[in-house]
Formats: C-alpha cells, structure tokens, sequence
C-alpha cells in the first residue's frame, strides 16, 4: 500500500476545511473479483499537516487489485488518513456505482479527541 505524504500546514492561525474529490476510484469486489467504481470525497480540517495529493492519487489507484468490501475500503482509507496527517476533523465518503440495482454511499466521521 502506497503511503499518504503531507506538507505542513501554512495557515495554522485559523481553521478551515480542505474538499478532496477523487471520481475515479475503482477496487475489487471480494466476492466477485468485478471491479467497484465510487467517488471518494474527503474533507477534512488540517490540524500541523496537509495532505499532498498526488501521493493520495497514487494511495487511492493501489486499491485497484485489491479485493474488499465497501464498508472495509472506506473505513481504511479513514485509518490511513488519519495516521498520515492527524487532522482535526475528517469525513471520508465512499459513494460506490450502482451495481445489482443497489447503490452504496458510505460515510466515515473522525474528530480528533480532546485533551482533558
């Protein structure tokens, strides 16, 4: 699996969201081995780093081969997300294609805990 590489963040005075949307994910279906196409949407409140998007393009392209189910895809993505940048709030989307006259959005939340 690719890594996820960041910049630091340039405007850390304030907070404000970052909209990434990546129309052409494609993974593979567990069951099947049929391709599964979504648009991944992800926004996210940068806390001391922002992803670079050309290695979240090559991030998102490796799960091309791999087989996993809708729900499992998006949640990992959340996971990696998280780990290569700890922002302060995240909502990743998978809105998966229409397939067998059933349609999948999927819809993970993270918010960074607060200290006590």
């Amino acid at each position: 699996m690719a890594l996820i590489d960041t910049f630091p963040n340039p405007n850390k005075k304030r907070d404000y969201e970052i909209e990434i949307t990546c129309p052409e994910f494609t993974s593979l279906c567990p069951k099947t081995g049929q391709p599964d196409f979504a648009t991944i949407r992800i926004t996210y409140t940068p806390n001391a780093k922002c992803i670079e998007l050309k290695s979240l393009k090559i991030y998102l392209q490796s799960y091309r081969d791999i087989g996993s189910f809708h729900e499992d895809v998006t949640n990992k993505i959340m996971d990696d997300f998280i780990k290569s940048c700890m922002p302060k709030k995240a909502i990743i989307v998978g809105d998966f294609n229409l397939r067998g006259g059933i349609k999948t959005v999927v819809k993970v939340e993270y918010k960074k805990p607060k200290k006590n």
